[in-house]
């Protein structure tokens, strides 16, 4: 990992209709509209689903790392994010994050262990932890049963 801080750019312009196209070095052009709740589209990426899809992403890149410096043995992990933006003292923002995350171990997995971990990666995970909004994490975790 490099030294901090780090620092990332991205750049977009627009005209007065029609889809935002933010640009970073060395990454795909991603359109984006308003979401269909604000009159947009409903068809592209907004940032609000940009944000709700970046802590989905985050938990479990977070997840990842911190399973793998524990040596938690796992086969699978869905996480599905509900974001709840409201209309506060006519302030817009996020106020609520639920992430449930489903988490398939293998025979003999560590339960507790795999429960203590999915804690750790929302505790750790910088995009929530950047955020104001309340956030609840659901975890399911499944064991596969022994073949016998």
């Amino acid at each position: 990992m490099q030294a901090f801080p780090h620092r990332y750019a991205v750049a977009t312009s627009a005209e007065p209709a029609g889809d935002v196209v933010l640009r970073s070095d060395g990454l795909e052009p991603l359109p984006t509209a308003a979401p269909a709740e604000f009159g947009g589209p409903g068809n592209r990426w907004s940032p609000e689903t940009m944000l709700v899809g970046t802590v989905a992403n985050c938990f479990v890149l977070t997840f990842r790392a911190i399973a793998s410096a524990s040596k938690l043995q796992w086969s699978s992990l869905a996480v599905d994010v509900d974001g709840t933006l409201d209309r506060i003292d006519r302030v817009t923002r996020f106020t609520a994050l639920t992430i449930r995350a489903t988490l398939d171990l293998p025979a003999g997995g560590h339960d507790d262990q795999a429960r203590r971990l999915l804690t750790k990666a929302e505790e750790t995970c910088l995009i929530t932890r950047s955020l104001t909004a309340a956030v609840d994490l659901q975890i399911d975790i499944r064991s596969a049963q022994p073949v016998s």
